[in-house]
């Protein structure tokens, strides 16, 4: 089985217009409060982490309330964590008992999810951890992220980690087979020599092509958040995914193969600085923070996922809640200048950023200009018409006796007096459309 740049292009078409996403990381460390890592931080046994298996009753767990704030919010995909590093299962596997099914709430939660994210129109994808510390043939004294490491009671520990690889490929095989069409498949993580064919990971993509042929993946079989893997390379491998996944950073530039092509990719990142569940973190960031840094992504050729980590109960915090409320009043005036735009062949301007799609440009304004903007890159030749995209109001070429010195650089105003500086209309980002004339250069 092979694979290749355009056959890429093509699964990730959609991907590539929605551009925004929610991310769901919930399950038993959600009881804890303390993230989902907790069983590696803490060093936690099977038996010390059992209280929160029998007591998982999230009461309030409505997957089709998650659905509408995604909406709301303006994201067009949701991915949910179906099992995270700690093994436990939110769907009914038939090869372990380690589910949610076996927990008091009593039910398969994935099929729950996928039906109530397809009823809200929304695309829906799953996450599935390559990592177990639940099975007992995952490496456990040796590894450098098991819970048991360097615990002398597993020094002499047996395993077979061809039966977890098998294990593996049979929950994968659920997981593609019993829930429908899947958009997003996101695995996570690889590492050392945990990585690529350690995962039988050719035989594992021949698996999830042959029920889901049209399903994305991303880059983790081969690496994590720290690398982008063998999709930028000559060399790309069957296993090598649809898109890099980085995390918690903005790449500087896009991401780009070693022909300078665009690949595609998404930013994944938190709300404050927890994925899953943390009462005590109230460092959030800010909405203002969040809806720039979907605009610098989609501006560099990429898309966000955003994450929020519900209560044990299933709710979404209430600070997660108010800042998907004002992501999604920015969107709601603004989505033109995210949804099926990408990067501009113009030089960045100080102010922002320009997204574009086709002859028309996005100018993202985030700093207040001081009398007329300065349009870094365009030919004022070539502008049909400007308007502030949230009310359709004129945006004017400026003519102003303070911009005669720079006669090369187009310049744009708003409001009556070309020298005076009037307020932006919308702190976070301004976004001013320009529609040209003529097509403008390919991205």
């Amino acid at each position: 089985m092979k694979n290749n740049l355009y056959d890429i292009n093509q699964r990730t078409e959609w991907f590539r217009k929605d551009r925004f996403g929610m991310f769901i990381h919930w399950g038993l460390y959600s009881i804890p409060g303390k993230g989902e890592w907790i069983r590696s931080h803490q060093r936690l046994s099977i038996e010390d982490y059992q209280p929160y298996f029998d007591t998982f009753y999230p009461t309030d767990y409505n997957p089709r309330e998650w659905a509408k704030q995604a909406k709301r919010a303006g994201m067009k995909y949701v991915v949910l964590t179906a099992k995270h590093h700690d093994g436990f299962c939110l769907f009914d596997s038939d090869y372990t008992d380690y589910k949610s099914t076996n927990t008091p709430i009593g039910k398969d939660l994935v099929a729950e999810f996928v039906e109530a994210v397809r009823q809200e129109g929304l695309k829906v994808g799953l996450y599935f951890s390559l990592v177990d510390w639940y099975h007992p043939d995952y490496p456990k004294y040796q590894d450098p992220y098991h819970p048991m490491r360097g615990d002398s009671r597993f020094e002499d520990d047996t395993f077979d980690l061809n039966r977890y690889v098998d294990y593996l490929h049979h929950q994968v095989k659920e997981i593609v087979t019993k829930y429908g069409q899947l958009d997003i498949l996101w695995f996570d993580f690889s590492y050392e020599e945990m990585s690529g064919e350690t995962w039988r990971a050719e035989e594992l993509m021949q698996l999830v092509r042959q029920y889901q042929p049209n399903v994305i993946v991303d880059n983790r079989l081969e690496g994590s958040g720290e690398g982008f893997g063998s999709i930028v390379t000559e060399q790309i491998t069957s296993y090598s995914g649809d898109f890099v996944s980085p995390e918690q950073i903005v790449p500087h530039e896009g991401i780009r193969n070693y022909k300078g092509e665009f690949i595609p990719w998404e930013l994944c990142l938190t709300m404050n600085n927890n994925w899953a569940y943390n009462p005590t973190d109230y460092l959030y960031k800010s909405s203002k923070t969040l809806i720039r840094k979907l605009v610098e992504c989609v501006s560099k050729n990429g898309n966000m996922i955003l994450n929020v980590g519900p209560t044990a109960l299933g709710v979404i915090p209430q600070e997660s809640q108010d800042i998907l409320a004002d992501i999604g009043a920015w969107i709601e005036k603004n989505g033109e200048s995210i949804y099926g735009c990408g990067i501009s062949n113009l030089p960045k301007p100080e102010w922002g950023y320009y997204t574009q799609k086709g002859n028309t440009i996005y100018a993202h304004v985030f700093e207040q200009p001081i009398g007329p903007l300065a349009l870094i890159g365009i030919d004022k030749n070539q502008i049909k018409r400007m308007s502030f995209l949230h009310d359709g109001s004129e945006v004017s070429i400026s003519s102003s006796f303070t911009t005669l010195a720079y006669e090369d650089i187009c310049f744009a105003q708003y409001g009556e007096v070309p020298h005076f500086t009037y307020p932006l209309p919308d702190e976070i980002d301004s976004v001013i459309k320009i529609e040209l004339k003529e097509l403008a250069d390919e991205n």
